[in-house]
């Protein structure tokens, strides 16, 4: 692609969707018929320039209407918002949900990933393949996690086309998710009355888019696969994703309490279920005493940092220049990680409210929900649930009346791992490629658009609530003392009732994989998804908190619990992981794009030998192991080799 202009032109239908995000162009510099007038001056540069973060929604709308970019319809975006085409190429190829070459309008991704590959989708994909010929009009593309990993193996049919009306907001049936429910509840409360609210003694020791799209209920076939790719734009939907929740109803819970049992369209059932009573005490207690009650309570983020939320939000607060953003990261690409989808599904408006808070505190008026391209329903009823606040004075120029404006604007990204990295969300946001920043300075100095940022995932966020409405000492007073309040698990492969759990930190490895109902000959299990290790069936009593998985050599990281039997193959799965970051690796630096490549190679020869035969290799994975850990610029690099090696180490993989 070339720094100038082509020749090619955009069709009718892709300019019009460009310019129902934009707007019409005002002159033949941005795109449209040439006039005298234009010929004496040039006009809307300065103003489009500054519009570059539209770049991603831009591509978005053409991608989403017709199912691909052509180089006219990238030439038409250039034009609009004055951005070379070359880096703008960059861009759309950065992002596994963009095409620059021609494919039907109906793309079905069926996900190889972690949870999905024990569950047998490679033969998923190939019977699905083997059933749609060239004539079907569907594209099937082998697909990183989608997010669904409760529904193993799990598919996504993707449509392109006009703007249609979406399907109403129905109630969510208020019943549990699967028939044994009772004894999930039953289980659940036996591990939080045995452990007190701090532990196994009670004394805290440890032990916009017109995209439409339909995800495959649970568990995917070729048969579910092919009639959601191929079902018409009428069909009803499928059973509501909130429905992961095993717990579902249960009164101890407390970030899953409305999820399953309320109505996630209705603001009203929302108020009435507790909603907006935490922004209405952060009110009364001014954005000094919301970061007071957030530092006290001791909340660690939960996207994998464990980094104190209290201290920065101060340190955002704090910083003279202004403005002021927060960022909710609502991308979690982590194979294994769903819970982030289960909340906005199940209870958007505590994600608005939330951010809302946040804001407050940092002193912030706009904010930014960078939400992942894979999921369509999130979308649908958070975009629903910030036009309901706006309307009801929940957001806008003067929220409940008290003199604070605040807004939030849905961004949605395109399938990049490492945008859930803060930096290269950033860069996401403002129309560049999604590669991670150097830190020194850090989000807090200078984040997005350059000003002082808040960013934090969305369960993060969530926890905020409980914060305010229980106050901080009864919050800390959940869990252990240096890993307080509850916390989401993810739990899916060899298990019975795969889906999100709440737990109190400190409830142990074994407890949570007895609600989820673990299966016969246990092999192995993955804490933290591809980021991070295996422990072994006999490291059951392992405590889930921060500081008790580091002790232990492990991570906790986002909440990730893959339980695999030993029906599935160890290397096969290794093998997976490198081939995940090596797709994921933004390639900005030499140790994670190079290191990926190695990781994978050397894998691919050991799992055609054992023992002494691949001693080399596992020599050279060590090495190329460590030189990614010190060296990368960002958590993906530094973190590719931890699965492998834990393997190895702890499983002894290869022995």
């Amino acid at each position: 692609m070339d720094l100038r202009f082509g020749d090619s032109k955009p069709t009718d239908e892709e300019r019009e969707a460009v310019d129902a995000l934009l707007g019409p162009p005002e002159s033949s510099w941005e795109g449209a018929d040439r006039t005298d007038t234009d010929l004496r001056w040039a006009r809307g540069g300065r103003e489009a320039r500054d519009r570059r973060d539209l770049l991603l929604p831009a591509l978005h709308a053409v991608n989403d209407r017709v199912g691909w970019i052509s180089e006219g319809a990238l030439d038409y975006v250039c034009r609009r918002l004055t951005v070379p085409p070359a880096e703008a190429y960059g861009v759309a190829t950065f992002y596994a949900m963009f095409s620059v070459r021609p494919r039907p309008a109906t793309v079905l991704h069926v996900c190889t990933d972690l949870a999905c590959t024990a569950a047998g989708a490679a033969e998923l994909c190939a019977d699905v393949e083997r059933r749609l010929g060239p004539e079907s009009g569907v594209r099937v593309e082998r697909s990183p996690c989608l997010g669904l990993c409760e529904r193993a193996p799990a598919a996504l049919a993707v449509r392109a086309g006009r703007p249609s009306a979406r399907p109403a907001h129905g109630d969510i049936p208020a019943r549990p998710a699967f028939e044994d429910a009772e004894a999930v509840r039953a289980e659940e409360a036996r591990v939080v009355r045995e452990r007190g609210p701090r532990g196994r003694d009670g004394k805290g020791r440890q032990g916009r888019g017109t995209l439409r799209a339909t995800a495959v209920c649970a568990p995917a076939t070729p048969a579910t696969a092919l009639q959601a790719a191929t079902a018409p734009e009428s069909a009803p939907a499928e059973p509501d994703p909130a429905l992961a929740v095993p717990q579902a109803g249960a009164p101890s819970l407390t970030l899953l309490t409305r999820v399953g049992t309320i109505d996630p369209a209705s603001l009203d059932d929302y108020r009435a279920h507790g909603g907006y009573t935490a922004l209405r005490r952060a009110f009364d207690l001014g954005p000094a005493g919301v970061i007071r009650e957030v530092t006290d309570a001791g909340l660690l983020g939960r996207g994998g940092a464990a980094f104190p939320t209290g201290r920065k939000w101060q340190a955002t607060a704090a910083q003279p220049d202004h403005p002021h953003y927060l960022v909710c990261n609502a991308d979690e690409s982590e194979p294994g990680t769903f819970k982030d989808r289960v909340l906005m599904e199940g209870d958007p408006y505590a994600l608005v409210e939330a951010m809302t808070v946040a804001a407050y505190a940092t002193g912030a008026h706009r904010g930014y929900l960078y939400l992942r391209g894979e999921y369509p329903r999130a979308l649908d009823r958070l975009t629903h649930a910030i036009e309901r606040a706006r309307a009801r004075g929940l957001l806008g120029d003067d929220v409940m009346g008290r003199g604070y404006a605040f807004d939030i604007e849905i961004r949605r990204g395109a399938g990049a791992y490492v945008c859930g990295e803060e930096t290269a969300l950033f860069n996401s946001i403002e129309g560049h490629r999604g590669e991670p920043r150097s830190k020194p300075p850090f989000p807090v100095e200078k984040g997005l658009f350059g000003k002082p940022t808040v960013a934090n995932n969305v369960e993060t966020l969530v926890n905020v609530l409980p914060i305010l409405t229980l106050g901080a000492r009864a919050y800390a007073a959940i869990g252990t003392p240096a890993s307080t309040g509850p916390k989401l698990f993810c739990v899916s492969g060899s298990v019975a009732r795969p889906g999100v759990y709440e737990l109190p930190f400190g409830a142990t490895l074994g407890e949570l994989l007895t609600l989820a109902g673990v299966r016969d000959r246990l092999r192995a299990v993955l804490l933290g998804g591809a980021a991070g290790g295996f422990v072994r069936p006999d490291e059951l009593d392992l405590p889930l908190t921060f500081e008790g998985t580091r002790e232990a050599g492990t991570t906790l990281g986002s909440g990730v619990v893959m339980a695999f039997d030993d029906t599935v193959p160890l290397p096969r799965l290794l093998l997976r992981i490198a081939e995940f970051f090596r797709d994921e690796s933004c390639g900005q630096c030499v140790p994670c794009r190079v290191g990926t490549v190695r990781q994978e190679e050397a894998l691919r020869r050991i799992a055609e030998r054992t023992g002494d035969a691949a001693a080399g290799d596992v020599a050279l994975l060590r090495e190329v192991g460590r030189a990614m850990r010190d060296a990368s610029i960002c958590g993906l690099g530094q973190t590719a080799w931890n699965a492998v090696e834990s393997a190895i180490d702890r499983l002894g993989a290869y022995e």
